[in-house]
């Protein structure tokens, strides 16, 4: 990678290039390795499965939403054992409570009397599944909230840091389906990105069908550790990005805000909020990412075009005239990439 080296006190340059080259090595690789384990136990789902990688090695939580049983849960699970991190479910439900999420205080009895004792709660944890986050009301689903982005708890008063690395994989049904609760944008815009599952081909569905009634249960190997993901994360964010790539994802989330004086026409008429400032630094991360798994050690326009899906599709909200006209989400990001012209075009 031609990027310069950060070297502790007493380490020399070349040894420390060495390591960043032997950490993207290991990360350029290990696609090929996690695919090969995922492939066990899913089948199917190549362009979820990038978009979770990226998100994954970026640093970033994840949204994940489809219809009941499409293997969203199973998906989350199986990566947690190839990532060898510790890992929770928290199953939303209308009852679940804030400190059944975060934890609470309790009072016990000690050798020097009683004492109010903090009880972690499942959020402490490497990886969080956050199953159908939005069965639960909004009270709850914010507890989340200071987590996801501050990567602590705080419960009486006193700041409790949550273990590192710490993802939020969260699995939703979609908000047309009875019984759900649409996550407030706040919280929509903690999470880097919104991954759709859809339903399987036929002969991708037969293949499932017939391995999930049969015997045998495949073994998972775990490939990485904690350590390692820490290291994927630091590695990634040195990857060099053009400024006119950077000024282009800029550009994309700002033609999604309706009422500016650059908008263009179908934004104003079909949206009513647009993504803001962490949409385009979701875009570069994520392009980052996404250049290491391709083996490249730069940043193209490509990456934040294929990327522009995931991140943006939970960060535009369309008004009624929209919903009226049929119009979707994914149609007005479309728009948007053919409006907004690339660099080197």
């Amino acid at each position: 990678m031609n990027t310069i080296a950060e070297t502790k006190p007493g380490e020399d340059s070349s040894s420390a290039t060495e390591a960043e080259r032997a950490t993207v090595e290991r990360l350029s690789g290990g696609r090929t390795q996690i695919e090969a384990e995922l492939s066990k136990i899913i089948v199917g789902q190549k362009e979820v499965i990038e978009q979770i990688l990226i998100a994954l090695f970026s640093g970033g939580h994840c949204l994940i939403t489809g219809a009941p049983g499409l293997a969203k849960t199973l998906l989350v699970k199986t990566i947690a054992r190839i990532f060898h991190l510790k890992f929770q479910r928290i199953q939303f439900t209308p009852d679940l409570m804030p400190t059944d999420i975060t934890g609470t205080e309790i009072l016990q009895d000690t050798g020097e009397g009683r004492k109010m004792t903090f009880v972690r709660g499942p959020v402490f944890a490497n990886l969080i599944l956050a199953d159908e986050i939005n069965r639960t009301p909004p009270k709850t689903q914010a507890a989340l909230l200071e987590a996801m982005q501050e990567h602590q708890v705080t419960a009486a008063g006193v700041r409790h840091v949550l273990d590192e690395p710490f993802f939020v994989l969260a699995t939703q049904n979609p908000i047309e389906m009875e019984g759900t609760y649409p996550l407030p944008e706040a919280q929509l815009d903690r999470f880097m990105f919104n991954v759709v599952m859809d339903y399987l081909p036929e002969t991708e569905e037969v293949e499932v069908v017939t391995r999930t009634t049969a015997q045998s249960t495949p073994q998972i190997t775990a490939l990485f550790g904690g350590e390692d993901v820490l290291r994927f994360h630091e590695i990634v964010r040195k990857v060099p990005v053009a400024e006119e790539v950077v000024r282009y994802a800029v550009k994309l989330a700002a033609a999604s805000r309706p009422r500016q004086a650059s908008t263009p026409d179908f934004i104003n008429e079909w949206v009513s909020w647009g993504a803001g400032t962490r949409a385009a630094q979701f875009l570069v991360l994520g392009a980052k990412t996404r250049a290491l798994l391709k083996n490249r050690a730069h940043v193209s326009v490509e990456d934040i075009q294929t990327l522009a899906d995931p991140t943006l599709r939970h960060r535009i909200l369309l008004n009624y005239r929209a919903e009226a006209e049929g119009i979707t989400v994914e149609a007005v990001i479309k728009r948007l990439l053919e409006t907004v012209k690339p660099p080197f075009a």
